[in-house]
């Protein structure tokens, strides 16, 4: 399969993403052309590649100028090659009508492809938190199976581990406890991790739900379908420490999620229907606000004349 590859480009490619390794390397490698069909995703990649907006951006900008920055992709022992860096560039391609991409190919292992393959993607403006908290998991488990490779006893094992966490985070930018608490959300259940992403469930309810067992989280599902309602952060801490007590069950859960939450009771909701009899057709929403809060206002200092006197 690799015999389709053609070189484009002689000179060695200083890319972003590269580890220390790697870039040892570049005076080795070369650009090439490669078909768009040998190219296949890398092995549970967390990110998610959709056709929107920016996708179809992408694409056009290809038509204009082509694929600017070179994928990077490594051989597979079944044929073709793996994409390491560059799933988006990949499908803007196929939108974008062409048959090849240029791309450097690497001999990488598991590890160091995984660590590539995050960083190169961990760059970008928007991440969802199951694209961010996967990333961070496949990156740390990674890179403690390297340190498990060099470290000789089992206490050199464990302070591997805690640098390897340190390390995750200072090259995010993030926090040891937040990348800890992003990777917390891995042990949620599909459709509560999906949850998170539409921003049904909040981030922090999200890491205290990921603390109750697998089977717990699917009653969750009922309790919360049935009380039409999802966890407060406040539920979700008392929906825990239930079940590191052994005493979850689906009655506990539906009388938690039956609960008004503080917000509904505070929460007033005035809609058109209520209010637009009171104002001429042509007052805009704006208008009417302005209306009530003046008239809320005069009723407010009537009350205070009257109980000053």
């Amino acid at each position: 399969m690799r015999s389709s590859a053609k070189n484009i480009s002689l000179t060695p490619v200083d890319d972003l993403f590269s580890t220390e390794e790697s870039r040892s390397n570049t005076n080795r490698e070369r650009v090439v052309e490669l078909p768009l069909s040998e190219l296949h995703p890398f092995r549970n990649h967390p990110f998610k590649v959709v056709d929107d907006e920016k996708m179809q951006d992408t694409a056009q900008s290809i038509r204009e100028h082509g694929v600017l920055v070179p994928a990077i992709v490594r051989p597979r022992e079944e044929g073709g090659y793996e994409i390491v860096a560059g799933h988006r560039r990949h499908f803007a391609s196929q939108i974008a009508g062409l048959d090849t991409m240029p791309a450097i190919v690497r001999d990488l292992d598991d590890d160091a492809a995984t660590i590539i393959m995050v960083d190169s993607n961990l760059q970008r403006e928007t991440l969802l938190p199951s694209e961010r908290a996967w990333a961070y998991k496949m990156k740390l488990d990674a890179m403690k199976r390297q340190g498990k490779r060099t470290d000789l006893t089992c206490g050199q094992v464990g302070h591997k581990s805690e640098k390897s966490v340190m390390r995750v985070a200072d090259e995010a930018g993030e926090s040891v406890k937040q990348v800890q608490r992003f990777i917390r959300l891995t042990e949620l259940i599909p459709p509560l991790l999906d949850m998170v992403d539409e921003r049904k469930i909040g981030f922090n309810p999200a890491v205290e739900l990921s603390y109750l067992k697998p089977e717990e989280q699917v009653q969750l599902l009922d309790a919360m379908e049935s009380e039409q309602t999802t966890p407060s952060l406040s539920q979700a801490q008392r929906l825990k420490k239930f079940s590191q007590e052994g005493h979850l069950s689906i009655d506990v859960m539906r009388a938690i999620m039956s609960e008004e939450k503080k917000t509904d009771l505070d929460r007033i909701t005035l809609t058109g229907e209520k209010v637009n009899k009171y104002f001429p057709r042509s007052y805009t929403p704006q208008q009417k606000e302005q209306v009530i809060l003046k008239l809320l206002e005069g009723w407010y200092n009537r009350r205070q004349h009257s109980q000053e006197r």
